[in-house]
C-alpha cells in the first residue's frame, strides 16, 4: 500500500491494530457459543470478553513471540493469554488458524466494500449532476479519434453514469460473496467444533455462513472479488482516458481544475497537465494487478496450503485502499471539472459541416438515389474538405448529383436534429 494514495479511513481497516481487534472478536464469539454449548465454563467465556473487549493488543509483542513460534496466530493467542490469564486456556477450543485468519480478511473485505460503494456513490452522483448541468451542450462524437456526429456532453457523461451503475451492482455482488465465515476445525470436517459456533460466530460478525470450507475458505471467490475491483478500476481509467483526451490542447474541450499555486511543470511554467486522470490511470493499472494473482490461488493443494497467505496479505490491502482513494479522486476530478462549451463548438465546427455526412446521404437515398450513389456523392464533396479547398455545403449545393432543394439541404445541418432524443437516454440511465 502506497500511503500518498490512499485515506485514513480505508488503511486503518488493515492495520495490525484493527486485525487483532478482529481475531479477538472471532474467538471471543466462538467462546460464547461454546460455553452456551456447555463445551466451555460459561464464566470463562465471559471473563474473555470482559478482560479482553476494551484491551490493547501489542503488535511489537505478539511480533517477538512470533519470533520463537514462527506462527502469527499461535503468537496472537499467547500474547491474549497474558491479558486474559488462565481463562485463556478455552480460546480456540477445536478451532484452526485459518478459522481465524480466513473469518478476519472477509470481515476486511466487506468493510472495504463498504466504503467502495461509498466511493462510487459520490463518483455516481457527480457525473448525474455535471451531465444534466450539460444535457444539451453540444459536441462532437469520435470514433477511433476522429470526428463523426454530433453528441452532447451530457450524454457522455451519462454513459459513464450508467457504467458506474453497473460497477455498484458487481461491488454488491463481491461483497456478497466474499462475506462468508468459516469455524470448521482441521480440514473443515468440525470434528472439534460444533457448527452452530460457526454460525453464531458469523452473525455476530455479519457474515454468512461457507457451505464448504476445506479448512479454508475456497478462492473463487477472493478471485471473483478482486476481478470485480479490476472491471471497477477498468471503468475509473475509460473516465479519466476521456478527460486526459478532451484536455488536450488541440481540443481543450475540458480540463481538470487548476488551483491557485498550482504548477505544471519544474521546467515550463506556462503548463496545466491531466496529473490527477493520468495518475488514476496508473491506480488502474495497480488495482487490477491484483487480479491474475488471485485467480492463481484458486488452485491450493488438497484441503489447505498457505501459497495464498503471502499473495492476500499484499493484494488485500492495496487494491481496496489504492481503489478507494482513485474512487474519490475521479469523484473529485468531475465535481471540479472545467467544461468549454465555446471549444466544443469551435471544434465541431472545424471540418466545415462534415459531421452531418450521414443525414445528407439518407436524405439523397429518400429522394430516390442508390445508396451507392449517394455515398459516393457525399464522400467525395466531404474529400474536399478534408483537403482545406471550402465548404462541406457549398461544395454539395453545386453538384448535379445531389438533387434536394438548397433549403431542405440546409435543412440537413440542424444541430437540434441530433439531439432531439437525448431525454428518452437520460430516462433510461437517470430515470424519467
Amino acid at each position: 500500500m502506497i500511503t500518498r494514495y490512499s485515506r485514513p479511513v480505508a488503511v486503518a481497516l488493515w492495520s495490525q491494530e484493527t486485525k487483532y481487534k478482529i481475531w479477538f472478536e472471532i474467538e471471543a464469539h466462538a467462546a460464547t457459543k461454546m460455553a452456551e454449548l456447555g463445551v466451555i465454563p460459561k464464566e470463562s467465556a465471559e471473563a474473555i470478553w470482559a478482560k479482553g473487549k476494551d484491551a490493547t493488543f501489542d503488535a511489537d509483542r505478539i511480533d517477538e513471540i512470533e519470533r520463537t513460534t514462527k506462527h502469527d496466530v499461535i503468537a496472537f493467542l499467547t500474547h491474549v493469554s497474558e491479558i486474559v490469564g488462565e481463562e485463556a486456556r478455552f480460546l480456540h477450543q477445536g478451532m484452526t488458524s485459518s478459522d481465524v485468519l480466513d473469518t478476519c480478511f472477509a470481515v476486511q473485505l466487506a468493510r472495504s466494500t463498504d466504503l467502495l460503494l461509498d466511493g462510487v456513490d459520490r463518483v455516481l452522483k457527480a457525473l448525474e449532476t455535471r451531465a444534466k448541468e450539460h444535457k444539451y451542450t453540444v459536441t462532437v462524437g469520435r470514433s477511433h479519434g476522429i470526428h463523426a456526429e454530433p453528441v452532447t456532453f451530457g450524454l457522455k457523461l451519462a454513459g459513464y453514469h450508467a457504467e458506474f451503475q453497473r460497477a455498484r451492482r458487481r461491488l454488491v455482488t463481491a461483497r456478497e460473496e466474499i462475506a462468508t465465515c468459516a469455524i470448521s476445525g482441521a480440514v473443515g470436517t468440525f470434528a472439534n467444533v460444533d457448527p452452530a459456533v460457526e454460525q453464531y460466530v458469523a452473525d455476530q460478525m455479519g457474515l454468512s455462513v461457507e457451505p464448504v470450507s476445506t479448512q479454508v475458505i475456497p478462492r473463487d471467490r477472493h478471485a471473483a472479488y478482486f476481478a470485480a475491483l479490476g472491471v471497477v478500476a477498468s471503468s475509473i481509467e475509460r473516465l479519466a482516458t476521456e478527460i486526459r483526451h478532451l484536455q488536450r490542447t488541440e481540443v481543450l474541450e475540458a480540463e481538470e481544475f487548476f488551483d491557485k499555486g498550482q504548477k505544471g511543470s519544474s521546467a515550463m511554467p506556462h503548463k496545466r497537465n491531466p496529473i490527477l486522470t493520468e495518475n488514476l490511470t496508473g491506480l488502474a493499472r495497480l488495482v487490477r494487478s491484483a487480479v491474475t494473482p488471485a485467480l492463481e490461488n484458486v488452485a491450493l493443494w488438497h484441503e489447505r496450503d498457505i501459497s495464498h497467505s503471502s499473495v492476500e496479505r499484499g493484494i488485500g490491502p492495496d487494491a481496496t485502499i489504492h481503489l478507494d482513494f482513485a474512487l474519490h479522486r475521479l469523484a473529485n476530478v468531475v465535481e471540479r471539472l472545467n467544461i468549454y462549451p465555446e471549444n466544443m463548438q469551435k471544434n465541431l465546427d472545424r471540418l466545415g459541416g462534415l459531421v452531418f455526412s450521414q443525414r445528407v446521404m439518407l436524405a439523397l437515398t429518400q429522394a430516390g438515389i442508390s445508396r451507392e450513389d449517394a455515398y459516393a456523392a457525399v464522400q467525395e464533396n466531404a474529400m474536399k474538405v478534408w483537403r482545406g479547398e471550402g465548404r462541406f455545403i457549398d461544395f454539395l449545393k453545386a453538384d448535379p448529383r445531389v438533387t434536394l432543394p438548397e433549403t431542405d439541404l440546409e435543412a440537413l445541418f440542424d444541430l437540434t436534429y441530433h439531439t432531439k432524443n437525448v431525454d428518452v437516454v437520460f430516462d433510461r440511465v437517470f430515470g424519467g
